[in-house]
This record gives structure tokens, C-alpha cells and sequence, in this order.
């Protein structure tokens, strides 16, 4: 493993958390997402060809674990912790919890995705990536990267304004904002 390995890996660190962040929707499983990601990355790096692009070997490795974790998820269920009660309580909690419910919202709407535009969309939306990188991490057609795009932000639009909304001029215009 070179030292420009390492410097690469550290510097996609930012952009990988907030993919993961995209891709879990929980801040605690988002960095797991990140370290698990690491690990393989780091345990595997024969299998990275120099000269490709380093940020889309990582962002397949991230989304490849996600999905067998959502995978086990299935089989296993899903469990909730007390931290979660306990997090609501603070000094304003009608802010928080309304924060938490626009977030959830957010989530839901993004969980209802498809696989291919929910991850477009955290390229894209969240990370800032051209519809070009976008394509290429996810060995996707420019084209095709647009018009899920478009799609994803017409659904998203929709599944939080309501049904009457996805017909409004512009709706395929809506950014995710972290």
C-alpha cells in the first residue's frame, strides 16, 4: 500500500461519510458504514487498480455492504434503541422533534426509492458529483443517470408535498439538501 493510497483514502473521507449518511440515514451507522468500508478497502487494495478512479472503487465497496446489510436486515428485523427517546428531550423539543420528523419524512421518501435513483441522488443531489462522475461510478449512461434523476426528484417532490404536487411545473428541480 503506497503513502498516496492512504493520502487518497483520507481525502474521499468527507465524501464517503456523507454518502453513507445518504445511504443509512443515521449519523452512528453512516460512520460504521464508513469504517467497514475502510477496512475492506485497505484489506483489499491488491484488487484497486492504480490510475482508476479511487472515490467510485470506494462508493461500490460502501454500497455493497449497505445492501447485504439491508439484506440481513430483512432476515433479522429492525431494532430500536432507548438512545432514541432519550435524544428528543432538550430545551426546545418541539423543534427537535419537528426537525426529526422532516428528517424522517426525508428518509421514508428516499427509503421508497429505487436503489439505482436513491444512490443517484446522493451522488448528485448531496455529494455534488457531475451527472459525468455519476455515471461513471455507477457504470450508468449519462442519459440514464438523468432521467432517474429526474424521476427520483419528481417521486421525492410528490411523496413530500403530496400527490397534486409531482404534476407542479418544476418539480423535477428539487435538491436534497444536507
Amino acid at each position: 500500500m503506497t503513502d498516496e493510497f492512504r493520502t487518497r483514502v483520507v481525502e474521499l473521507m468527507p465524501r464517503l461519510r456523507r454518502f453513507a449518511l445518504v445511504m443509512t440515514g443515521d449519523l452512528d451507522q453512516a460512520d460504521d458504514l464508513v469504517q467497514e468500508t475502510c477496512m475492506r478497502a485497505l484489506a483489499r487494495v491488491a484488487q484497486w487498480q492504480p490510475g482508476t478512479r479511487l472515490d467510485s472503487w470506494m462508493y461500490r465497496i460502501a454500497q455493497n455492504i449497505w445492501l447485504d446489510r439491508m439484506r440481513a436486515r430483512k432476515v433479522r428485523g429492525v431494532s430500536v434503541g432507548l438512545e432514541t427517546a432519550e435524544e428528543i428531550s432538550g430545551s426546545d423539543g418541539r423543534k427537535v422533534v419537528e426537525s426529526r420528523q422532516d428528517l424522517a419524512a426525508v428518509s421514508a421518501a428516499m427509503a421508497e426509492l429505487p436503489e439505482d435513483q436513491r444512490t443517484l441522488v446522493a451522488l448528485v443531489c448531496i455529494d455534488g458529483l457531475s451527472y459525468k462522475e455519476a455515471a461513471e461510478i455507477t457504470g450508468t449512461p449519462i442519459g440514464t443517470v438523468m432521467s432517474r434523476l429526474a424521476r427520483a426528484r419528481r417521486e421525492l417532490h410528490a411523496r413530500l408535498q403530496g400527490p397534486s404536487a409531482a404534476t407542479v411545473r418544476g418539480a423535477s428541480k428539487l435538491r436534497v439538501v444536507q
